[in-house]
């Protein structure tokens, strides 16, 4: 099975992209009320550790891991209530990245599949519908 995303970082010439993305979603998250708290009050390393993050999981350097070790990413937000406001918060900071650098515009499609999915499993509260 082909995993599409895995060709991405070559396509859009390296780190340039990444960073520019994360700086774009870290500017919705400044003001976002609901997932905002979730973050440190400085989010230097953060915005690195996501960008290298992203840069390997869409097929480039491995320095992510290298550094940080696998990405765990279930258990690194186990300190964290995220329900489907939240996750739909992220999300639509996250595709406002992705929108906002022209070089992810042709792998809009599966980028979006993947952080929808990715952000899916992260979910850890689940909803109570109301009854009447």
């Amino acid at each position: 099975m082909d995993d599409p995303t895995v060709e991405i970082y070559e396509k859009v010439g390296g780190d340039a992209p990444f960073y520019a993305l994360v700086e774009a979603f870290y500017r919705g998250i400044e003001t976002e009320p609901l997932i905002r708290p979730m973050y440190p009050k400085d989010m230097t390393d953060a915005k690195k550790h996501l960008a290298l993050f992203l840069i390997q999981r869409f097929g480039g350097h491995t320095q992510y891991g290298e550094q940080r070790g696998h990405p765990r990413l279930r258990m690194r937000h186990v300190p964290f209530v995220i329900g489907e406001a939240e996750k739909e918060a992220w999300m639509t900071h996250m595709m406002a990245g992705v929108d906002a650098t022209p070089e992810f515009a042709p792998f809009r499609q599966v980028m979006l599949e993947y952080f929808e999915s990715s952000a899916a499993f992260l979910v850890n509260k689940s909803e109570v519908p109301s009854v009447g």
